[in-house]
């Protein structure tokens, strides 16, 4: 049974129509299937698709980022790679289901594949915590990555998240320490890393995953650092205001690439990812294949200098200057007024001095 969200009434309407043309014999007085109009019916659904997805607001596209139907990070490694072999556990703690991680083999090249997973059904969700990785997850991330490292096998991430797991325990097993290795060692790899946002991103559970060479987005995905709910409650203590949140965070594939946080928007059918699967499929496999012949020929400083470097441009924008063959560089555009009070605010204590030394040397001069 295909699930349908809020904005897709007319569209489940006209699904409906077809099915029931589809079968004639559960309709009084039909015995033939008209092929004709289901024909034209399919075209209005066609049209209709492309009416609608076309113009998602923000918040709509969160729904469909969310939509229970929506291809998996399972399904993804199980149809783009071959040989996936799965590796398990943290060497401290555990196994975290929520995380799938494993070498295969892609396009007859070794890769390591990480994909944060949600599940398909309640009990998987379950099982799988929602997508939420706990501590054991990100250190079985940590140890897999540098096993790729020292064998110079580039990594996949899929990202598919709400954001990290904020249970007690997790907290009390170091969540936010977890979190920020990762990230550490996600930017000290020498070798070519994709993150593929295919859902939610959400916070830094996905951050973790998504410090990449090259970073990817489902053109229905979202990438944010809070999810619309919560900056609704935290800004206008209003969690119906999910619209205005969602605009002003700019967490859309369209959004962030013009703003320079992704490096890719990666096109999906009409109607989101769960309604073609196959074609989904062959758009990321060729974002795949691009982007890793694009990075191959790179030596482990230019990977690990181009990983930095782009990071280290996102937000450049107004009121900063990049200077010419000084891509590191962040200084900031300030004014003649700007430096002379910063200078102020520097030597405040010895310009303090030379004043008062001044005042008591007139007022020697004076009373002599």
């Amino acid at each position: 049974m295909r699930n349908y969200l809020n904005f897709e009434d007319e569209i489940k309407n006209l699904e409906s129509e077809i099915d029931k043309l589809k079968d004639p014999y559960n309709n009084e007085g039909l015995s033939e299937v008209d092929t004709g109009k289901i024909s034209k019916i399919q075209n209005e659904i066609d049209q209709k698709l492309k009416e609608v997805y076309s113009n998602l607001n923000p918040w709509q596209i969160t729904l469909v980022a969310r939509h229970e139907d929506r291809p998996k990070s399972k399904f993804f490694i199980e149809n783009l790679f071959e040989e996936f072999l799965p590796l398990s556990g943290d060497r401290f703690y555990g196994e975290d289901k929520s995380v799938l991680a494993g070498f295969a083999k892609f396009k007859g090249n070794s890769v390591l594949v990480i994909g944060q997973e949600k599940g398909d059904d309640l009990d998987s969700r379950i099982k799988r915590n929602f997508g939420m990785m706990r501590p054991e997850g990100y250190r079985k991330t940590i140890r897999l990555m540098k096993l790729a490292d020292k064998f110079k096998i580039p990594i996949i991430f899929f990202i598919d998240t709400p954001g990290a797991y904020p249970g007690v325990g997790a907290e009390e097993r170091g969540q936010a320490e977890a979190i920020a290795k990762t990230i550490e060692c996600n930017m000290d790899l020498g070798i070519p890393t994709i993150s593929i946002i295919i859902g939610e991103g959400g916070s830094g559970g996905a951050v973790a995953l998504a410090s990449s060479s090259k970073v990817l987005m489902l053109s229905n995905a979202i990438y944010s650092v809070i999810s619309p709910e919560g900056c609704a409650t935290i800004l206008w203590r209003d969690a119906s205001k999910t619209l205005e949140a969602a605009k002003a965070m700019k967490l859309s594939a369209k959004d962030l690439f013009n703003l320079g946080v992704i490096d890719e928007i990666i096109d999906e059918p009409s109607g989101g990812a769960h309604r073609d699967r196959d074609l989904t499929l062959e758009n990321i496999k060729s974002a795949i294949e691009k982007n890793l012949n694009s990075l191959k020929n790179l030596n482990k400083d230019e990977i690990i200098n181009h990983r930095k470097n782009k990071f280290l441009s996102i937000g450049r924008g107004d009121g900063f200057s990049k200077h010419p063959g000084e891509e590191t560089s962040l200084s900031m555009k300030i004014t003649f007024i700007e430096n002379l009070k910063n200078r102020v605010i520097l030597y405040k204590k010895e310009l303090s001095v030379f004043f008062a030394a001044i005042i008591f040397f007139t007022f020697l001069y004076l009373i002599l």
